[in-house]
């Protein structure tokens, strides 16, 4: 599931991208997660951290054997007009 966008984060207006360095392990389970860029507001960067820490990648091959890698994973906060 994408982020769902923080309740304070939209009261305020607040929007921004989130880039995360993410090890995604053997088994396509996110390991270790970092912010690369923050959106400059933490209530974003958590939240995009923590919609991440649920997901399940497609793990990188090295002849033909899942391995653990690093990918950067940007994850845009934009407000849309109804």
């Amino acid at each position: 599931p994408w982020p769902a966008y923080p309740m304070v984060a939209r009261r305020m207006g607040w929007q921004g991208r989130v880039v995360l360095n993410v090890e995604v392990l053997a088994s396509g389970l996110p390991g270790q997660i970092k912010v690369h860029q923050s959106s400059g507001r933490d209530v974003l960067d958590n939240a995009a951290i923590q919609a991440v820490r649920g997901w399940k990648f497609v793990p990188a091959r090295q002849n033909g054997v899942a391995v653990a890698k690093s990918f950067l994973v940007p994850i845009p906060f934009i407000l849309k007009e109804n």
